[in-house]
């Protein structure tokens, strides 16, 4: 038994041996997923800044947050800058902060009321979903949106691209965000595919 218990560590560690070269390529994956998105967020955020300030502050058919211009330039250019960082893994821990944050505010104040769920489910995916309720209302609305459609428009042609749905708007995307986050938090940008890498290779830091 202990012969191959021995013959499984070594078998194991030359596995791991293997697999280092190439451990920045999880996080390269993180960083080419979430930047481009945060980039075009950000980007849509300053084009339109006004309006995104103004849907901040409304209580009534907005968030109702303070000072809402102040926050939707930091949100627009968290993001966007953010998101360049993340391409480049320059200053990956540093960027993933405020990114962690806007994400967070983003769960909270935009999207916990619909649970958790961004789209409608005929099945619970997440057993933690709290607003089950709003699953069946916006499977009911979906339907009869579908329905109409087929009654007074090209159905096959509308849903050649793609079927139609309800954005039912729970925390899905930002929680999910959020998480990828947090390993680029802790994990950095990376051996040998981001620019802090060589960085603190050429100052002596030695990350390997």
């Amino acid at each position: 038994m202990e012969g191959t218990g021995s013959g499984f560590n070594r078998i194991y560690r030359s596995f791991l041996r293997i697999l280092r070269p190439f451990d920045g390529l999880g996080l390269l994956g993180l960083r080419l997923f979430l930047g481009p998105i945060f980039i075009l967020s950000g980007l849509h955020k300053l084009e339109g800044i006004e309006q995104v300030a103004t849907w901040f502050g409304n209580p009534d058919w907005g968030l109702g947050l303070p000072a809402p211009n102040l926050l939707a330039w930091l949100a627009a250019l968290t993001e966007f800058l953010g998101g360049i960082a993340l391409v480049l893994g320059l200053g990956v821990r540093l960027a993933a902060i405020p990114l962690l944050v806007t994400m967070a505010v983003a769960a909270v104040a935009a999207h916990w009321q619909y649970g958790w769920h961004a789209l409608p489910e005929q099945t619970l995916t997440m057993p933690w979903e709290w607003r089950r309720d709003l699953i069946a209302a916006a499977i009911e609305r979906r339907d009869k949106a579908v329905e109409i459609l087929k009654a007074h428009g090209d159905y096959p042609w509308l849903t050649e691209a793609g079927i139609f749905t309800i954005l039912k708007n729970g925390i899905e995307f930002a929680a999910t965000y959020f998480i990828m986050l947090l390993a680029l938090l802790f994990g950095g940008g990376g051996r040998y595919v981001s620019l802090d890498y060589w960085i603190a290779r050429r100052r002596g830091i030695g990350l390997d």
